[in-house]
């Protein structure tokens, strides 16, 4: 079959959808949308509909980015824009269809916004929205609009046509439209993927490999799984037109096994693949030929360093291994390959659709088009987002996300996942490209965005990153495996209050051996937590070690808890709630928390009744307080 008959067809069938005079109900269940409770929400709608003898189109749709907001439903009625509705139970899920769909009513106190022509009365365009409006959606513009299970969505909204213009075109001139992009490698490095497929593609060989970097593992990151569970096909078409361009026939997708959703619409999606011609023997007549296997990774973080990634897939050990020769002369089995990650390869099946110089047209000047991130922590709205490099570290938090959560202040945000750097306020208005953060000692990373409030502690998070770390690497190179746990022993010394003032330069000379003598990108880049904030954070530092005092009141060797002589007014709470008995008193006395019992767990500071206050968390001071309980004295 031709892909003009391939391509009548879908757009047939989209057309044909969308012209339904049945409503549609779009279910917002991918990984996050499931997790906040969309698979009771979608039992719930389908029971309804079936109990109302409603005939509608249900499909289950990925993450639109907005997790703030999941469980999230979109309901179309015929002629009509979409309607998007958010933070749902299966109850007010009833509730729409009985309102919407039943007696016309748009209930636009549960709507978030429309999407598509026309209007609606009190509703406003979706993408209009301040944490869309600044976002520019290129690897994300189907994810939460197509069903991620219907090839026939993809094509029909521009999908493959990438491919075919890539085989009508020689690798060369098909490498030129890729550098002519300003594409860089998404998974972290920033390389020119341009550059990086030329390697491969000049390398000597016959055999070549392509291989997908689905091992996305830093804490906080789902923008691989949310894109591969969302719309799969703009993964798989990117790896298609770079093995055309390089040259291979086999390509592998590693993908962690922990993305069962992600996997299984992998699978579905090259079964679909192989069933249009666009994978397979003798792809679209063309002559050229490209296989995919899917290796599922155990789970390691080191697999993401792409050596690593390949002795899992030879089932070697994933370990890193020195490099030159790079994969691009050397890579699986000792034959030349190329390895990129998920987002890269979507951007590269969009480059081929719509043109080099379209996508140049977005980001800064060496730093084109747009990238994603996982905007977590203490921000209002977190989720998925996707903007044009060169934006700004507060457009983002404040734009996009809303600013921080119950208006705290703002006092740090983390890039590039727990090998990045913490910027503090004074870098708000830097812009977001791979110099600039790298000039300010963090990474791009993949993707990770994390934001720190008043109440974090900079040590503190120094430590859980370097846990992280530490506990992941493979422990082949010495400096890594070495030097990562002295770093993490210090900082665990600093927090327990029994810092030394040598500590903070022992922690940036070995931070620097880390850093200058590691194997692969999982050292090198492991100090950047503890470079950067002893950079920008060294009071915290210097508080730790010379005051013993935790200045955000969270290292709990550091921090007591008093109950105040003057407010407490006897009402026991804390005592009943207290897990540990430390809390002592009666009815109209004043109550005392026994410092030796006493686990800093905070429930007292939770349960005490707000008109009260009466229990005082400080760090470095004592308080004067009674040893055993007194009687409450009576106010005049």
């Amino acid at each position: 079959m031709t892909f003009e008959k391939i391509h009548s067809h879908a757009v047939s069938e989209w057309e044909k959808l969308q012209s339904s005079n049945k409503p549609r109900i779009l279910v917002g269940a991918g990984t996050c949308g499931s997790a906040a409770g969309a698979l009771d929400i979608l039992k719930a709608i389908n029971e309804e509909l079936g109990r109302q003898n409603i005939e509608a189109i249900v499909i289950q749709v990925g993450c639109m980015g907005l997790c703030f907001a999941e469980p999230m439903v979109g309901i179309v009625k015929p002629g009509r824009p979409q309607i998007i509705y958010g933070d749902l139970t299966p109850k007010s899920a009833i509730q729409l269809v009985n309102d919407y769909l039943v007696n016309d009513k748009p209930r636009p106190d549960l709507a978030m916004g429309y999407i598509g022509n026309g209007k609606v009365d009190s509703i406003p365009n979706l993408f209009e929205l301040p944490v869309l409006k600044p976002q520019v959606r290129i690897v994300l513009r189907n994810c939460g609009l197509i069903d991620p299970e219907n090839i026939n969505h993809y094509i029909a909204n521009g999908g493959y046509s990438g491919l075919v213009r890539a085989l009508k075109m020689t690798p060369e001139a098909i490498i030129e439209e890729i550098k002519k992009s300003g594409l860089r490698g998404r998974g972290g490095a920033g390389f020119s993927t341009g550059q990086k497929w030329d390697f491969c593609r000049k390398a000597p060989g016959e055999e070549k490999y392509i291989i997908c970097n689905a091992d996305e593992g830093d804490p906080g990151a789902f923008m691989n799984r949310s894109l591969l569970e969302g719309d799969p096909h703009s993964v798989l078409e990117g790896m298609a037109i770079g093995a055309y361009t390089i040259g291979a026939n086999q390509g592998y997708i590693y993908c962690r096994a922990e993305y069962p959703l992600a996997l299984e619409r992998l699978r579905l999606a090259l079964q679909q693949m192989e069933k249009y011609g666009f994978i397979g023997n003798n792809i679209l007549g063309s002559g050229f030929s490209f296989h995919i296997k899917i290796k599922e990774g155990a789970g390691a973080f080191v697999c993401g360093e792409e050596t690593a990634l390949m002795a899992s897939i030879e089932g070697k050990r994933g370990m890193p291994r020195a490099r030159p020769p790079f994969p691009a002369i050397s890579g699986l089995w000792g034959k030349p390959t190329n390895i990129n990650n998920v987002e890269t390869w979507a951007n590269a099946a969009r480059i081929l659709q719509k043109g080099g110089d379209w996508y140049a047209q977005y980001g800064s000047e060496k730093s084109k088009g747009t990238k994603t991130f996982a905007l977590v922590g203490k921000v209002e709205r977190t989720g998925l987002i996707e903007v044009p490099l060169g934006i700004t570290l507060r457009q983002i938090i404040y734009d996009i996300g809303g600013g921080i959560l119950k208006d705290k202040q703002f006092k740090a945000v983390q890039t590039g996942g727990p090998s990045g750097g913490c910027l503090p306020t004074s870098m708000l208005d830097s812009p977001v490209d791979y110099e600039s953060l790298t000039a300010a000692g963090s990474i791009m990373g993949s993707g990770g965005m994390i934001v720190a409030d008043e109440d974090t502690c900079m040590v503190d998070l120094t430590k859980y990153f370097l846990t992280f770390t530490q506990a992941e690497s493979c422990g082949k190179c010495p400096p890594c495996r070495v030097g990562t746990r002295q770093m993490l022993g210090i900082l665990d010394r600093i927090t327990r209050g029994e810092g030394k003032p040598e500590d903070i330069k022992q922690l940036e000379r070995i931070a620097t051996t880390v850093k200058q003598g590691s194997l692969c990108g999982l050292g090198q880049t492991a100090p950047n937590p503890v470079l950067t904030t002893i950079r920008y954070f060294r009071n915290e530092y210097e508080s730790h070690i010379n005051e013993k005092r935790c200045p955000a009141l969270v290292c709990k060797n550091l921090i007591s808890f008093y109950i105040l002589p003057d407010k407490c007014q006897g009402c026991m709470i804390c005592l009943r709630n207290c897990p540990t008995e430390a809390i002592t008193g009666d009815k109209r006395l004043v109550h005392v928390i026994n410092q030796d019992k006493c686990i800093k767990c905070g429930t007292c500071t939770d349960v005490c009744p707000p008109r009260f206050s009466a229990i005082a968390k400080v760090s470095g001071e004592q308080i004067e307080v009674p040893l055993e309980p007194v009687p409450i004295k009576e106010s005049a």
